[in-house]
């Protein structure tokens, strides 16, 4: 009965702190099926479901706004993102623009292994995702051009893609903690270690799991404080061994709540991405916003900058460190560069299909 009491205290708080936070228009909910998807592997599911939520209405201007990977549409509801994004006279204020934000394949409420074909489930990678989005946009909504496309950390890799597959498909680009080359150093190296780590679990048993394996939370955590947080935020939150333990003992005691086989095709879903061939196909204006401190996308390799310099209308607003930021989480919080988003909205120009 407690443990009852306390749940639903937390989903009353959860919609309470939203009321309190949001000065935007409620989200919707909504779902769409992409009848006979056809993946990049060739299998073609009958019936894909794709969850979206919308803010704003359809007469207002369409934004897509992308999520990062384990995320969901809903994630993206943040105070620290919508709360400084939809609200009234911010830079995506909800009243002008209609906001819509897809659960993409294997995430949230849209169709997933846990669904009930566990590793049956086609194996989806980036691509796919963008195509579905897309034609849940154009099929689905019924929208033919979007007058921005953002996104976060996968979300931001997914706008790389969207700008050279659909070029005309929108006026203004905004990648954030992504770059548009192939998944790999040390990006993929821990990415493919987390994996490995699951997958070499004897309570993984290739997929057929009676409970979540028992080695997914310290993959979990390996990979989290290895590739988030920011070094000088880590080095202010945790300067003495204490303190450092305290942080992984309260992430280890935290608990798991993504499905397994979810969480394993979510990560692996990447590992074929790169977007860096077909960069000069797009047309759109573009800014690309990183950290400084993103420990899986780190400026001084130089693959931003050589990249945006492809692009006709490409510029990058690198946000510099802090004890403020927080390396590759850094773009969750839009203080840093809502203004950003407002002038390139001011003078990207309105483009037709």
């Amino acid at each position: 009965m407690k443990a009852s009491c306390a749940a639903l205290a937390g989903v009353l708080l959860s919609v309470s702190t939203w009321a309190m936070a949001a000065d935007y228009p409620a989200p919707r909910q909504g779902d769409w099926i992409a009848r006979e998807f056809k993946f990049h592997t060739g299998e073609t599911m009958p019936e894909l479901k794709l969850h979206y939520t919308t803010i704003g209405e359809p007469t207002g201007q369409p934004v897509l706004v992308l999520h990062g990977t384990g995320g969901s549409g809903a994630s993206m509801l943040s105070p620290s993102f919508a709360g400084e994004l939809f609200g009234a006279g911010q830079s995506l204020d909800a009243t002008k623009y209609y906001i819509i934000l897809p659960d993409s394949i294997g995430h949230g409420k849209s169709s997933k292994p846990s669904d009930g074909m566990k590793t049956s489930f086609p194996k989806y990678d980036y691509d796919d995702m963008v195509e579905a989005q897309y034609r849940l946009v154009t099929e689905g909504l019924g929208i033919k051009h979007l007058r921005l496309v953002i996104g976060n950390s996968m979300g931001g890799m997914h706008t790389w893609l969207w700008g050279e597959k659909y070029p005309k498909a929108m006026d203004a680009l905004i990648p954030m903690a992504s770059q548009p080359t192939e998944m790999a150093s040390r990006n993929w190296m821990l990415r493919r270690i987390m994996l490995d780590t699951i997958r070499n679990d004897p309570d993984y048993n290739g997929g057929n799991y009676t409970t979540q394996p028992h080695m997914m939370k310290y993959a979990i955590t390996a990979y989290g404080i290895a590739s988030i947080g920011g070094t000088l935020a880590y080095q202010s939150q945790a300067p003495t061994a204490a303190k450092a333990d305290k942080i992984v003992d309260e992430r280890l005691a935290a608990p798991i709540t993504a499905d397994t086989n979810d969480f394993v095709y979510q990560w692996e879903s990447s590992h074929d991405y790169n977007a860096s061939e077909k960069l000069e196909a797009i047309e759109a204006s573009l800014l690309l916003i990183n950290s400084a401190d993103d420990e899986r996308n780190p400026p001084e390799t130089g693959i931003t900058d050589a990249a945006t310099k492809r692009i006709k209308n490409g510029r990058l607003y690198l946000i510099p460190a802090s004890t403020e930021t927080r390396g590759h989480g850094t773009t969750s919080n839009a203080k840093f560069y809502s203004e950003q988003i407002r002038q390139v909205l001011q003078t990207a120009p309105q483009r037709t299909m």
